[in-house]
């Protein structure tokens, strides 16, 4: 079955879960950071030097699987000096992203120089049996790489550390109330960097899943804006998981869908199709903004910075 001439819609799915791991890996960790009150900007800096270190190690070691880890870690790394710049010693947590950001950004150029025009070892795909010949459905839901369904157990299990566990409970007490949380025990400043850690682990997968998977090669700039994406479908999702793995579908959606639509030669201005899954995620953001209800919806803590000392 073809559509919009000849655009295969289970390929078309298949696709859209595929494009969309990089952006619901960094947009969770994301959401754990928020709702631990802290505002990290620094999303696209941690995503695209996660996609140099684990592009690097990768290919220094042949092994896929270390090269995420190596992409974590890298992520994880970069966060760290955030968490310890806003954290311990108190810096304003927009500048310091965004600072973070820039920082990584120039880093991964020069990281990457060596790596350019390299093949990073191919990435396999999970054998699931006869689920894979199941005709349209098999290609749709069960030929990807284990990062596809990763990135789905991820959501499930922030949605249910979160909801059900007393760690979660204590993670939005203190985004909710830091002083309230700190007067009970709890210790603030440790938990926020831990949230700050996870978050920043996260994006490193997502941009790993870039250069390693979704590409695959080692290019300047191989983020593209996705860690900013990221961080707008968290407000999008109104800070709930589930929420993340739909937006961050409907963005890889758009995106797979304009690059088929100019493979297929449609009539339509390439410039348009580009700028197509950008323009549609700021007017749903738009739309969505005007429900009030939202805005009540962030961490009452939410970059503000936490004196324990008060």
């Amino acid at each position: 079955m073809d559509l919009l001439g000849g655009i295969n819609p289970a390929v078309l799915v298949a696709s859209l879960m595929m494009a969309s791991v990089p952006i619901i890996l960094a947009a969770i960790g994301e959401l754990v950071v928020e709702k631990s009150g802290v505002l990290n900007l620094g999303v696209e800096g941690m995503m695209i030097i996660g996609a140099i270190c684990g592009f690097a190690v990768a290919v220094e070691t042949g092994s896929p699987l270390l090269g995420f880890v190596g992409g974590a870690l890298g992520g994880a790394a970069l966060s760290l000096i955030f968490a310890l710049l806003t954290q311990v010693l108190m810096a304003n947590q927009v500048a310091t992203g965004l600072a973070l950001t820039l920082f990584g950004l120039g880093l991964s150029s020069l990281l990457g120089q060596s790596y350019v025009g390299v093949k990073p070892p191919p990435t396999g795909r999970l054998d699931l049996g006869p689920l894979s010949d199941i005709p349209g459905l098999g290609t749709m839901l069960f030929r990807h790489d284990g990062m596809v369904y990763l990135s789905i157990a991820a959501v499930a299990a922030v949605w249910f550390v979160l909801r059900h566990t007393r760690t979660g409970l204590v993670l939005r007490a203190v985004g909710e109330n830091h002083e309230a949380a700190h007067a009970l025990g709890y210790h603030v400043v440790r938990i926020r960097v831990l949230a700050i850690l996870f978050g920043g682990a996260m994006a490193g997968l997502g941009g790993a899943y870039l250069s390693l998977i979704r590409v695959p090669q080692w290019t300047d700039g191989i983020t593209a804006g996705a860690g900013w994406i990221a961080l707008a479908i968290v407000v999008f999702a109104s800070w709930r998981p589930w929420r993340v793995l739909l937006g961050a579908y409907l963005f890889g959606g758009i995106t797979v869908l304009q690059l088929n639509l100019q493979a297929a030669g449609a009539r339509i201005p390439v410039q348009y199709l580009s700028m197509s899954p950008y323009l549609i995620t700021i007017l749903v953001l738009v739309i969505m903004s005007a429900d009030r209800r939202r805005s009540t919806a962030a961490p009452a803590s939410l970059g503000k910075t936490f004196h324990a000392s008060r």
